[in-house]
């Protein structure tokens, strides 16, 4: 006896849910989303004159060679932090914040060493600072 077999229907995979759904997760992550500018700092850098620089009786060179150790006025500092280079600064300027100040950087020189200097004379409020440049060879 052969029975005859009902026609099943085709299925389908109804595909209108998941767009759905992908369209909801699309308008929430666009409104949730915050667009930030980012702030941007227009500079317009110092250029280095070719006059020679007045020199003046009282001055302050602090030196870092290119392994990071400091000397003020040639005469080098046992320790390299911020408080000892602090208070060699306030023992040569006298307290003083006027006293022109030069940072002279080995072209190798740490770029920490160099803030490091920069920051001690900073927080001793000294007003004259200037950073030692040579000339290019062009």
């Amino acid at each position: 006896m052969k029975f005859k077999r009902e026609a099943r229907e085709e299925l389908e995979l109804n595909l209108t849910p998941l767009i759905d759904v992908v369209f909801l997760l699309l308008i929430f992550f666009m409104v949730s989303t915050t667009f930030q500018k980012e702030s941007e700092i227009s500079l317009q850098l110092p250029r280095a004159s070719d006059s020679e620089v007045q020199e003046s009786k009282e001055r302050i060179e602090v030196l870092i060679n290119a392994a990071g150790r400091y000397f003020i006025n040639d005469q080098e500092l046992v320790k390299g932090d911020v408080a000892s280079l602090q208070n060699a600064l306030f023992k040569v300027s006298g307290g003083k914040r006027d006293i022109p100040l030069t940072i002279r950087a080995d072209a190798q020189a740490p770029h920490q060493a160099v803030v490091t200097a920069m920051d001690a004379a900073g927080q001793l409020g000294m007003l004259k600072m200037s950073i030692a440049t040579s000339r290019s060879a062009e």
